[in-house]
């Protein structure tokens, strides 16, 4: 079963908003064996819509259509509907009802004429109802082709994916099975763990694909089963991970897709009953965002100083002003006893600090543009690491941020039983 997803919006084409609606239906489709054909972004031009219908047109199972649904005159995608479906706009008597108790009711408004008019939908559709919103989803067939037309605010498209369409799918059509596992991999980069693995992966069974995802300081090595028999596809799966775990296993750190750096660290800080503190200068705070961005990080993450200028970092985190003086503001002696002071500030069993010259001018320090110091205090000792991670800015920030988690969660691994 094959689908494409059309996003519409003029926003979208210049760049006003980022597309997220399309990369959350892949997903919840792919979870149920729906093949993705392709994603198009198309102006808010009826012809534009129409020509792009008539192409999709017996190409795909199901076409999604997100964006032009809405109370502005400016939405035609029910008008456009009713074009290509030789149909025409009644009034749904639930979905009035619905944006009746909306407006008036929950909103305390007096509901208007444009707000009626979200109740119009073309009477061959089966209406999608949105429960969290006033414009319904659509739901209309033509030959061997459905078409279904969701609102592109995220948050209703979602309700509607997740309590509409996917049941509807799942009831209407059989599908075959698609199984993924994603193998996440840190410190080494593509060609590299290509390098290593490539006998494993060319012994792949024909129905298993590998993908390679590839980010700063990561791999994540992404499995792919396809196929009627869901039990083989599993167990091919575990084979095959299983194999790549004995090849690669000094560089792999998890199993899931969820399952970041920043969450397995924490799953090793809950497990040992750890807590961690951060002191960032160059990271500008990020390795505290990273850590905290995980559910749950109040258990291990006590709390950070993002000491940017070196005046913080004497008055804040009580660097010796003479060290600085003697060593530089980056440098091997400031970031160690930048980790080991907010280590005792906090009362942590870890410390991370970060001191470094992200560029693109070198700021207060002589260090060469996209120098970084790294340590990580531990309960019996403290660990520095130093780097040179170029240009650009953002890269040598992102860089940073990685081997700082992943510094960490080698030395947790070592007192792991």
């Amino acid at each position: 079963m094959k689908a494409t997803i059309v996003t519409i919006g003029d926003e979208i084409l210049i760049g006003q908003i980022v597309d997220t609606n399309s990369g959350f239906i892949a997903k919840s489709l792919d979870k149920i064996g729906v093949e993705i054909n392709e994603m198009i972004s198309i102006s808010d031009n009826k012809k534009h819509i129409l020509d792009t219908f008539a192409v999709l047109q017996n190409k795909v199972d199901l076409v999604i259509i997100t964006g032009g649904l809405g109370p502005t005159k400016d939405d035609i995608t029910k008008k456009t509907f009713c074009d290509y479906f030789e149909d025409e706009l009644i009034v749904d008597q639930k979905v009035l009802a619905h944006v009746t108790q909306l407006i008036e009711g929950f909103y305390k408004r007096t509901i208007t004429q444009i707000n009626k008019d979200q109740a119009l939908v073309p009477s061959k559709c089966t209406v999608l109802h949105n429960q969290v919103g006033t414009a319904p989803g659509m739901w209309m067939k033509k030959e061997n082709t459905v078409f279904i037309s969701l609102p592109g605010v995220p948050y209703e498209m979602k309700y509607l994916v997740e309590h509409e369409i996917i049941p509807k799918v799942v009831r209407e059509y059989k599908r075959p099975y698609i199984i993924h596992k994603t193998i996440l991999t840190y410190g080494q980069g593509e060609s590299m763990v290509a390098e290593r693995i490539e006998d494993w992966e060319n012994n792949l069974p024909e129905f298993i694909k590998l993908a390679y995802l590839p980010a700063p300081g990561r791999v994540r090595l992404r499995l792919s089963a396809r196929g009627t028999d869901k039990e083989k596809l599993e167990a091919a799966l575990e084979e095959n991970v299983n194999s790549l775990d004995v090849i690669i296993h000094d560089i792999i750190v998890g199993f899931d897709d969820d399952e970041t750096l920043e969450v397995v660290v924490g799953k090793m800080l809950t497990k040992q009953n750890k807590t961690i503190s951060t002191a960032e200068s160059c990271t500008g705070g990020k390795i505290a965002a990273v850590l905290t961005s995980v559910s749950g990080a109040s258990k291990y993450f006590k709390g950070g100083v993002v000491s940017y200028a070196t005046a913080a970092k004497i008055d804040v985190l009580g660097v010796s002003e003479s060290l600085i003086k003697e060593h530089s503001v980056v440098s091997r002696a400031v970031v160690s006893e930048m980790a080991l002071n907010i280590k005792n500030m906090m009362k942590t069993d870890y410390a991370i600090a970060t001191t470094g010259n992200a560029g693109p001018s070198k700021g207060d320090s002589n260090a060469e543009v996209g120098a970084v110091f790294i340590a990580l205090a531990t309960p019996s000792e403290v660990i520095v690491e130093e780097f040179n991670f170029g240009q650009p800015r953002e890269k040598v920030i992102d860089r940073a941020v990685i081997k700082s988690l992943e510094l960490l969660q080698k030395e947790i691994l070592k007192n792991v039983q």
